[in-house]
């Protein structure tokens, strides 16, 4: 059996680096080259350039909207923060004052208020992946009861796992949660061939041949597979054996495709377009935001990939003395959060693929509207934001939504987790209303909270 990538080190499917590319893994189950290209040739035909994408930006331990996007600034003192709002060129529109970057660029952006994450103090990523919250939450409103496919999940299963050039539909920059060491981005009954295809610095620089095994003996190995069939496959009712042939088989795409590889490499980008995008700052802190990993996104979708997902900094605020406080995490976080915001955004527009591309960003709850007296922001479940940009076609350049004199609640309509990655799907090209049969065959809705918000469709 050759080994392609020597060290060990879980990837994104369970398997070890080792295991996951040894070549011999392609006729593992039976599933030879030849059946695995017939049942990709079977996927759903996609027009590369009239695909939608979407990038998410998840923003792990719940942002303040209350310092970013939903500033109260005639709310009683312990209630309204230290930063003031300024306008931007959308009239009436008004974010924080360490976004004046994005200030400036306001009619690219559309802003939910008062946002229902369901849940309070529960820090479920899988909340905001799959629209349900743990299955071991029954007691929340819309709990998880089983585990859910991710939504990137859902679009590899419906729309098909791979481009034409063998580039991953849906990449994971997020390894904790896609691979499965957490509540997150788990494919679940849409199967083990649509987990997302994860991002990680090292994996991705060791993504090559050893030294001995140059690409045309790669391919020798991967002709010798042809005659393999020896494992029994009656047995694997979930998929299972079927999902990591396919995986393997996309490794070898990986590994043969020059594009694909120059598409995870952010050196290959001139200097004066990542310095649109900032520098990470306090490099090491816990919670830093590092703007490489917004434009490695940019590099995702304009080489094909139609959904990758992300998560920037920390922002479960509570305060501590010894950090400063919310306010002063904040005054270090936010700017660079602005500039690699306002990077991407005009990265985007510069080269026609907003038009394409849907950004949205949010995190899995909101914060307090008290201050407590670390001081700091604790969870709140009631009301946070989503934030759109882009727009594929969506109108953008609004507000939608308000909260209350305190921020504590949507005031009139209100907007929940389930209806945000509606519209989600509703930019992906697929009908929130569809279904997928879990493992038992029984068919289960991508949703029960369909209807997408009504001023971005």
């Amino acid at each position: 059996m050759l080994t392609l990538w020597g060290k060990q080190r879980s990837f994104c499917d369970t398997l070890s680096r080792r295991d996951f590319l040894r070549v011999g893994a392609l006729g593992f189950g039976g599933l030879t080259l030849p059946d695995l290209y017939r049942l990709r040739a079977q996927e759903p035909a996609r027009a590369e350039r009239e695909q939608k994408a979407i990038i998410m930006i998840g923003l792990p331990g719940g942002p303040s909207q209350f310092e970013m996007y939903d500033l109260k600034p005639d709310a009683p003192e312990g209630i309204r923060g230290e930063f003031k709002p300024i306008q931007t060129n959308v009239p009436g529109m008004a974010i924080s004052e360490l976004f004046p970057l994005q200030a400036q660029i306001a009619d690219q952006l559309a802003i939910v208020r008062g946002v229902n994450f369901y849940f309070d103090d529960a820090h479920s990523q899988q909340l905001i992946y799959t629209g349900y919250g743990r299955p071991d939450n029954v007691g929340a409103p819309i709990p998880g009861r089983m585990r859910r496919p991710a939504f990137g999940s859902v679009f590899s299963r419906l729309r098909g796992s791979s481009t034409a050039e063998g580039m991953p539909s849906y990449v994971s920059m997020i390894r904790s949660t896609a691979e499965g060491n957490g509540d997150g981005e788990n494919p679940a009954y849409a199967g083990a061939a649509h987990r997302a295809f994860c991002y990680d610095g090292p994996i991705l620089k060791n993504l090559q041949p050893t030294k001995d095994v140059s690409l045309e003996r790669l391919a020798d190995r991967k002709e010798l597979l042809r005659g393999f069939d020896t494992l029994q496959r009656d047995i694997d009712v979930r998929g299972q054996i079927a999902g990591m042939d396919a995986h393997a088989a996309r490794a070898f795409d990986l590994l043969t495709s020059p594009k694909v590889r120059q598409a995870f490499d952010v050196s290959k980008e001139p200097e004066s377009v990542r310095a649109k995008y900032g520098k990470i700052a306090n490099k090491g802190e816990a919670g830093s935001v590092d703007p490489d990993k917004l434009l490695m996104a940019r590099r995702l979708v304009e080489a094909g990939v139609s959904v990758v997902t992300l998560q920037v900094g920390g922002w479960d605020d509570h305060g501590s003395a010894k950090e400063g406080g919310i306010f002063n995490n904040l005054r270090k976080r936010l700017p660079v959060l602005d500039r690699a915001l306002y990077g991407l955004l005009t990265d985007l527009k510069e080269r026609g693929l907003d038009k394409h591309v849907t950004v949205l960003m949010w995190g899995e709850m909101g914060r307090t509207p008290k201050i407590n007296n670390a001081p700091g922001r604790d969870h709140w479940a009631d009301s946070g934001f989503a934030f759109f940009a882009g727009g594929a076609g969506m109108p953008m350049g609004q507000v939608i939504g308000e909260t209350d004199a305190r921020g504590e609640r949507a005031k009139g309509k209100r907007y929940t987790v389930q209806n945000v990655l509606a519209t989600v799907y509703n930019v992906l090209g697929i009908d929130p209303a569809s279904t997928i049969p879990d493992h038992t065959g029984r068919p289960q809705y991508l949703l029960d909270e369909r209807e997408p918000i009504t001023e971005l469709v």
